[in-house]
């Protein structure tokens, strides 16, 4: 619910707040005052399209600010901290600039914001009903949505069945297309997989093979050359020829050193030093001698390591840059190749799945469907009932829930067989809803875009909306001038039809009716003053008796006609009573 709208430099209205409440609240206001900005102010305020030409003149900005109880609207909370913006004791604040320029902000909660996002937060909140806005009551969409809101539970709980398994079966037939589509890339990727798995396993390469291999082929290929620097070494470590080595001069220093031991504790420890030397160099020549011993020349091993290094080279050229890579990927393309080979079975699974998802989804339309016929026919009597009191007591609504007929065929998006015949189907059903009307005795109904007039529409509309108020989610609705082309008896029934409808749900109304306006719960009038060069609109909430006087100006275009007020004062009357008021 809106409880406060603040408008500034908007069109004639410089500057003015307008507090409202729940119930009826109607505006009126001579012609030319102003009134269609206060719409228009909730127009931009539900993401509307900004006009630099709606800005005050000489003003820099225009701007337009609302403060809405949110209370009852739980996850709209959730919606406005998404886009950064914050909800304050179940009330939150939006706003709309624009400037002389033309360029608009919008502002959820204090957060700036796009304006889309404003209006995909704002509009769930405010229904706008107008003679520029009627065209939403004649589409198809828009239609069927007003019938499965009056259907209730029932038929939302059929329809949330149909959307989740229709969801289910798209997502099948979008695997089962592109799974057959796919069906011989994939054979031919799996013939691949096949041939370089088959080449693995011929070379059977164990992990870490490449480099062990490496590493013995670099020491068979320069055997000799090893064997010769190792027998130097040992030579020159411990010689075989008595020649000088390494521990024999070691072992002369230490027997010089150990010699003058007891003379200086310093040469003892060197002594001790070369001591550890010596076993070292003992260990090591032992080690080099053994290694030397060891080495082979083995020209057929050669060739045979050599060989199998040239197998696995051709693998890693192939399918990795080590072995260990290769057996990766070998690893990988076994369990693709596992799934390439039940393509055929997969694609069985599917239509499987989709014969009975399909299935499924046939038994949920149905259901849907009579749920609609039966839904229909009570909104079709309810809001012909609802014409009768809007004094058009010959029109009849009907609402017409049909299917498309279309030709059985296999594959994606195939038709359904309900009710003996094949039927187009969508998200929403195999349902397509129109309301028609017969606005005369014997006439044939006709779609509403064809059988009604502008003011027939308003009436439409408006019996619509009263018979939708129960079940509707809008908290507001705004009535731009629906009564337009009504008077008379009809003039008090549109009154005390918004009375209705304000019973469940806000409601604002911009009328030139006093039979409407005397319905009202808070009468706001539009006020335009002149200093002798700009002309400025304010908004003044009336007391009972400003609400006279108004209503007198609006019967007979005088305000402080006797008569006038008379009329006045008994229309008022007439209108509380009606409303069970004293």
């Amino acid at each position: 619910m809106i409880e406060e709208l603040r408008i500034t430099s908007l069109g004639v209205i410089e500057s003015s707040t307008l507090e409202l409440g729940p119930g009826l609240t109607v505006i009126t206001g001579e012609t030319g005052a102003g009134k269609t900005m206060i719409v228009t102010a909730l127009g931009l305020l539900l993401g509307g399209r900004a006009d630099s030409g709606a800005v005050r003149s000489g003003a820099k900005l225009a701007r337009v600010e609302g403060v809405v109880s949110v209370g009852d609207l739980p996850g709209l909370a959730d919606q406005v901290e998404e886009a950064g913006g914050v909800v304050e004791d179940d009330r939150l604040v939006v706003a709309r600039s624009i400037s002389a320029e033309g360029r608009s902000r919008a502002f959820v909660g204090g957060a700036s914001v796009p304006v889309a996002t404003l209006a995909e937060i704002a509009q769930p909140l405010v229904a706008v009903h107008g003679q520029s806005d009627q065209h939403r009551l004649l589409q198809a969409r828009a239609q069927r949505e007003a019938l499965d809101r009056f259907g209730g539970e029932p038929v939302a709980a059929l329809l949330a069945g149909y959307t989740a398994t229709h969801e289910q079966l798209e997502t099948v037939e979008a695997e089962l297309v592109d799974v057959v589509a796919t069906a011989r890339d994939r054979a031919r990727e799996a013939d691949l997989l096949r041939f370089g798995l088959g080449e693995v396993e011929a070379v059977s390469p164990e992990p870490g093979e490449d480099l062990s291999l490496a590493s013995e082929e670099a020491r068979l290929g320069f055997s000799d050359t090893l064997r010769g620097a190792a027998e130097l070494a040992r030579e020159a470590l411990s010689s075989e020829q008595e020649a000088v080595d390494a521990l024999a001069t070691t072992a002369a220093a230490r027997t010089a050193l150990d010699g003058v031991r007891d003379h200086d504790a310093e040469a003892g420890e060197l002594a001790d030093r070369l001591a550890e030397i010596t076993y070292l160099l003992s260990d090591v020549a032992a080690d080099v001698a053994s290694y030397a011993s060891r080495i082979e020349t083995d020209p057929a091993r050669l060739g045979a390591v050599s060989e199998r290094r040239a197998a696995l080279t051709a693998l890693t050229r192939k399918y990795g840059d080590t072995i260990d890579d290769v057996l990766a990927w070998a690893e990988q393309s076994s369990r693709r190749l596992l799934e390439l080979d039940s393509t055929d079975e997969r694609i069985e699974q599917l239509r499987a799945r989709r014969l009975e998802l399909r299935d499924q989804l046939t038994a949920q339309a149905t259901a849907l469907s009579a749920a609609r016929h039966e839904a229909a026919e009570r909104l079709g009597t309810q809001v012909s009932e609802e014409l009768t009191l809007l004094a058009m007591p010959h029109a009849r609504l009907s609402v017409d829930v049909t299917q498309t007929e279309s030709e059985p065929s296999e594959g994606r998006r195939a038709a359904l067989s309900v009710a003996g015949r094949w039927v187009r189907y969508a998200a929403h059903g195999v349902d397509d809803v129109e309301l028609l009307l017969a606005a005369n005795t014997g006439s044939e109904p006709r779609p509403l875009a064809k059988g009604a007039s502008g003011g027939e529409l308003s009436r439409v509309m408006l019996a619509v909306e009263v018979s939708l108020a129960g079940t509707s989610p809008v908290p507001t609705f705004v009535f731009d001038e629906v009564d337009a082309g009504v008077g008379g008896a009809a003039a008090v029934e549109v009154g005390r039809r918004l009375a209705e409808l304000a019973r469940t749900a806000q409601v604002l109304v911009v009328t030139h009716l006093p039979q409407v306006a005397a319905y009202a719960d808070r009468h706001v009038v539009v006020e335009k003053s002149s200093d002798g060069t700009v002309t400025s609109s304010g908004l003044t909430v009336l007391d009972d008796a400003s609400r006279e006087r108004e209503l007198s100006r609006m019967l007979a275009g005088l305000s402080d006609s006797d008569t006038a007020l008379a009329h006045a004062r008994e229309l008022l009357e007439v209108a509380q009573s009606a409303r069970g008021r004293s």
